[in-house]
């Protein structure tokens, strides 16, 4: 019945089982968002809800079966006829309808949550799916808790189900239960026991309370399953479910298994952001694949691993999924390597002997802050400026004189290609007077469009970070000063901007 026999089918549920997160419901119109993210992801089944269950599942399900074009939409139904006549009549605006209905499979719920017998389930389970049948030509049948159901009882329940009109039959982990080793046995026993097997297709469902819900799902799929159901950041129930980023990346990356989705993986992380910030459920940041630390290093080890070949430490391209490139974080912990990587693609070329002057700095600031940015990294070469420039105007001196009475006046030494050149100059401020007297030896007026003041740390000995963007010629340019004292800190922002434009050929003083 397959075309391809090494297609994966994804079954998205994050509208149905993944919505069940308590704090986690969703509107129709969000749904409605999420569904047409899904569709553009490529899913082949999106799981609409449960319509019994409310006024507002009912709608959903309507609404997303009037929206979406190519995947199957799938409602929940329990093998009960008034949970099937719901779904029926939400699905029939469906282009590709499916009712999904089932019960358990367990001797653990036959007992214990439904009261009956082994034989008294079987019938009640082939009566639903040839029930539901008459609405649609496409039924799933689920055999709840089969993680831990007798596999002969299962294969039973299973052959009975397909002879009675189920097209994909559905072998939940629902407890997170089973080793992987348990689950793919389980699947090959289903495939080598029951007769008919070939006229459906093998669903895997797994929850993730052991923290194997991928792995269970990998086992099922290696053993003959070709459906998995899932969702986005692998959320649902308890723990979880199969997180669909997970599995679609671990058969991408694993081509020798020979099975494939048809997934636009680039849509990845684009959709996890989205339903986390609708479901208001927060990605852990080690979350694989999409968590924020999924692509980042911070060891100086694996940058410079990282740095000299990516797949020294990346088994993934992070663009396959839709994020733009590896983060290499700057800590305590990171090497030269790391540091020089970060400056060059700031635009700043440096010999060896000024990254060991760079690195110092870097790596008592790195004490102070655990976790540098690029604007910290620009501040710290705006200090450099308290030395000099090599290629660039520096700072000698500057001397700033103020009273009640008068404008404030600054006196400013300037070094550049070998020379000094002094100024003078009053202003509306101490900036402003620094900022006149810059220009008196530049020959150069430029706009300042952005002016901001920062503080690195507290206390008496404040470091300021002063950043500003000014224009020139009808260009931006950001310069980033570092200093303890304000007006330092502006002056060399200042330079830092002039220094990525100006080149004097001819000095005024």
């Amino acid at each position: 019945m397959l075309h391809d026999p090494n297609r994966i089918y994804v079954f998205d549920t994050t509208l149905r089982d993944g919505e069940q997160v308590p704090g986690s419901q969703l509107t129709t119109p969000e749904k409605l968002i999420i569904a047409e993210a899904l569709e553009a992801l490529g899913v082949d089944v999106i799981e609409a809800g449960f319509p019994i269950s409310s006024p507002g599942d009912f709608n959903s399900v309507v609404e997303i079966s009037k929206l979406v074009k190519e995947p199957t939409v799938c409602a929940l139904t329990r093998s009960i006829k008034g949970d099937i006549d719901r779904a029926a009549e939400a699905l029939k605006y469906a282009k590709r309808p499916r009712i999904h209905t089932g019960i358990g499979s367990s001797d653990m719920h036959i007992k214990y949550k439904f009261n009956s017998t082994r034989e008294a389930i079987l019938e009640r389970a082939v009566e639903a799916v040839k029930y539901a049948k008459s609405f649609v030509e496409d039924v799933e049948f689920y055999a709840e808790d089969a993680g831990r159901a007798d596999n002969a009882y299962l294969a039973r329940m299973i052959e009975a189900v397909i002879a009675a009109g189920a097209t994909v039959v559905n072998i939940p982990d629902t407890n997170g239960y089973c080793l992987p080793e348990q689950y793919g046995a389980k699947i090959n026993y289903l495939k080598e026991h029951v007769k008919n097997i070939d006229q459906a297709i093998i669903s895997v469902h797994c929850h993730n309370d052991l923290g194997l819900a991928t792995a269970n799902s990998l086992a099922g799929l290696q053993n003959g399953a070709r459906q998995v159901e899932c969702t986005i950041n692998g959320i649902g129930e308890r723990a979880g479910n199969t997180s669909l980023e997970e599995v679609v990346m671990a058969l991408k990356t694993h081509q020798s298994l020979g099975l494939h989705t048809q997934i636009n993986t680039k849509q990845l992380y684009p959709l996890s952001t989205t339903v986390s910030r609708m479901m208001r459920m927060p990605v852990q940041p080690n979350k694989a694949i999409v968590g924020r630390n999924a692509f980042a290093h911070s060891s100086g080890i694996h940058q410079d691993g990282v740095l000299k070949h990516r797949e020294n430490y990346e088994i993934i391209n992070p663009e396959d999924v839709g994020i733009d490139q590896s983060e290499i974080i700057l800590t305590a912990r990171s090497g030269r390597h790391a540091l020089k990587h970060h400056l060059e693609r700031l635009g700043y070329t440096i010999e060896r002997i000024d990254l060991d002057q760079v690195y110092q700095r870097f790596l008592e600031l790195a004490d102070v802050k655990k976790e540098l940015k690029d604007d910290d990294l620009l501040q710290l070469m705006g200090h450099k400026t308290e030395e000099s420039f090599k290629n660039g105007i520096a700072i000698n001196a500057l001397q700033v004189t103020t009273g009640d009475q008068e404008a404030p006046v600054a006196t400013i030494k300037l070094g550049y290609n070998g020379e000094e050149y002094t100024a003078t100059s009053a202003g509306n401020g101490p900036v402003s007077a620094t900022i006149k007297a810059i220009e008196q030896i530049t020959g150069k007026h430029v706009e300042i469009k952005e002016f901001n003041i920062h503080s690195i740390h507290g206390g008496s000995d404040d470091v300021s970070k002063v950043d500003m963007r000014v224009v020139y010629e009808d260009k931006s340019y950001m310069g980033y000063g570092f200093s303890t004292d304000i007006v330092r800190a502006s002056a060399n922002a200042y330079l830092d901007a002039l220094n990525k434009f100006i080149v004097l050929e001819t000095v005024n003083y």
